[in-house]
């Protein structure tokens, strides 16, 4: 534990009590309701303070531990963020030449880890295996194979080759991510009955008992992340899964350092930038505490190996540039919680298979990060932040108190089977995708700011990527399985319903009055309607009515959206509506008191803040005949 500290420093200043604080915040909100202006209520149900002082730490011991020192909160390493740059390759062992010829070249310009993923009919043999992996040095590159079911049918080709290398068994670290709690979460049923045993897990930790790095068990956290569950469940979920492996395991004989070295956590990276530096730090506190009521023979067996991908969630087909940008933050706040390896996504991940260019990029990004930026330097930078260290503390409190309502159930297996991790995940990403519908949260290039000249290229983008799947129960499951989709994918198959269809809807902004009011209202229109991929005809501003409709009628326009000062449309909307004379579908911007004497004239269209983005614009695709 690290020496506290009680030096003070900028002593000249005098100091500010708390309380004073408080006084002053609360006259400057004059009477307004304190907790509705300044707490952040978040999806996970953590409340956050707007600030935070060096009396919030107080009460957290963990404030005071070392990097490398139990409960590892501030990451495994003493010294430095020793975090592995990875890319992934798909794999098929049909051309086990073709994916080893691409990780060669991606060792050689900066990844050092791979990761393998083999598709579901792979059928491995040692001669795919060794061709995969020839050339390859096993002392300093790390290897994953990803894929399920299908890396468990590998393992014993993988295993062999190694034995059959000149490289040194303490040194190679290898994985595959072998879960059955994952299929059954992907597929509401186990790949076979050895996975519904748990045998199959008993088979791959004997198979690499020789090999101390090859971990062999994943934990996968992200599946949750990216069926739209909160950064709580996320964790929750993962530490539930990890103990229902640790609980069958330790039954079947092994001890707690035989299975905790064994398993790798993988998790997803959300956009929440200090949140997501919180969740890591705290995933890495309560496996070591769960790990510890084990009894363990040795301390190390309480860290949590994390491996962490951006999310996918969060990414979109449309304005695909701006991924670049969301990868970015994500990997600075996975770096700066301390996991032990990174995956950039590349920025047309949701779409198309990766391109050399978009694989370059995403590679870019960990070396800019580390070699410029020089975040591989320190260890845990976030310790001692109030905010942060408040914030892994509450995600730490609600993510166990998650694991032990599972626990209660019977353990992961039993609370799934039972539909409790479904149904708590869809009432989380209900409430997201009704933000995003709403706009109460921004996806920005989709929902929001869209580029309005982007039509997608039906060659590089399919209707598959845009459309969300439905979540149904095969006839053969035991339970409903998790669908990972995309948050954008809603409002990006409205928008490609409209790039298919051969047309693209006019939508002219018939500006009035009030420079003011009718600038900003046309602004909010004309991103309104670009969401939907519709033309948006701007102006700056018409002297007259009848100069206004002639002009949205030589544009052939197929919406004409009047846009000017509530108190000015209780004549001209309606004085625009009678010369348009119902030759475009006419919108009024805003919702005026005058509303019920415009609806009274036969005005029905309106649009605001409050609309519902997503179903209005599926109502005017369908007066426009976009089907």
């Amino acid at each position: 534990m690290a020496e506290k500290s009680n030096e003070k420093l900028f002593t000249e200043f005098p100091p500010v009590s708390t309380q004073e604080w408080e006084s002053v915040i609360r006259e400057d909100l004059k009477g307004a309701d304190y907790d509705k202006k300044l707490i952040w209520k978040t999806i996970e149900g953590i409340n956050v303070k707007p600030y935070y002082r060096s009396e919030d730490l107080a009460n957290i011991e963990t404030t005071y531990v070392k990097p490398g020192q139990f409960p590892y909160v501030r990451g495994n390493h003493e010294k430095g963020n020793h975090w592995l740059i990875r890319q992934d390759i798909e794999v098929c062992l049909d051309k086990p030449t073709d994916a080893n010829r691409k990780a060669i070249d991606m060792l050689a310009k900066g990844v050092e880890s791979l990761g393998f993923n083999l598709c579901n009919e792979c059928e491995p043999t040692l001669d795919s295996i060794s061709r995969l992996l020839k050339d390859i040095d096993l002392n300093q590159v790390e290897i994953n194979f990803t894929g399920g079911f299908a890396t468990a049918k590998a393992l014993p080709f993988i295993v062999k080759y190694l034995e059959q290398s000149r490289f040194d068994a303490q040194k190679i670290r290898f994985s595959i991510d072998y879960s059955p709690l994952t299929s059954l979460t992907l597929n509401g049923k186990f790949c076979c009955d050895n996975d519904a045993s748990f045998e199959g897990l008993v088979s791959v930790i004997l198979a690499v008992k020789n090999f101390p790095n090859f971990k062999v068990i994943g934990v996968n956290g992200h599946i949750f992340h990216n069926s739209g569950s909160s950064i709580v469940q996320e964790l929750g979920f993962a530490l539930a899964m990890a103990s229902n492996y640790l609980t069958v395991l330790t039954e079947k004989g092994f001890t707690v350092d035989e299975v905790a070295t064994r398993m790798s956590f993988n998790f997803a990276i959300s956009s929440s930038y200090f949140m997501e530096i919180a969740k890591f730090r705290a995933a890495r506190l309560l496996w070591a505490k769960m790990v510890e009521a084990y009894n363990p023979a040795s301390a190390k067996s309480a860290q949590m190996r994390i491996h962490a991908e951006t999310s996918r969630w969060n990414k979109t087909v449309y304005d695909a540039y701006v991924n670049m940008l969301r990868t970015t933050t994500e990997g600075m706040s996975a770096v700066l919680a301390g996991v032990d390896s990174l995956n950039v996504l590349p920025f047309d991940a949701p779409y198309a298979e990766s391109s050399v260019f978009s694989e370059r990029i995403a590679r870019n990004q960990q070396l800019l990060l580390r070699e410029e930026s020089y975040l591989g330097q320190v260890a845990d930078p976030s310790a001692g932040s109030y905010y942060i260290e408040n914030l892994t503390i509450s995600i730490a409190e609600n993510a166990w108190n998650q694991f032990l309502k599972i626990d209660e159930m019977g353990g992961y297996k039993e609370a799934f089977i039972k539909g409790y991790v479904q149904d708590q995940i869809a009432e989380v990403s209900n409430k997201r995708d009704t933000n995003i519908a709403n706009r109460r949260e921004t996806v920005l290039g989709t929902n929001q700011y869209p580029n309005f000249n982007e039509i997608a290229d039906a060659k590089a983008v399919s209707a598959n990527a845009v459309t969300r799947k439905a979540s149904e129960k095969p006839a053969d499951a035991i339970a409903l399985p998790l669908v990972p989709y995309r948050g954008a994918q809603a409002f990006e198959e409205l928008r490609y319903r409209t790039d298919v269809s051969g047309r693209r809807p006019k939508v002219f902004m018939l500006t009035l009055g009030s420079l003011a009011m009718r600038r900003a209202r046309a602004q909010f229109s004309c991103n309104f309607f670009a969401v939907a991929g519709f033309e948006v005809i701007d102006n700056i501003g018409f002297k007259t009515v009848d100069e206004g409709v002639k002009a949205a009628l030589d544009a052939k326009s197929d919406i004409v959206v009047i846009c000017s000062s509530d108190e000015e449309y209780a004549t001209l909307a309606v004085e625009a509506f009678e010369k348009l004379n119902g030759k475009a579908i006419y919108v009024v911007a805003g919702d005026p008191a005058c509303k019920p004497e415009l609806e009274a004239k036969g005005i029905k269209n309106y649009i605001n803040v409050k609309s519902n983005l997503l179903e209005t614009l599926k109502q005017y695709q369908s007066l426009l005949n976009i089907l």
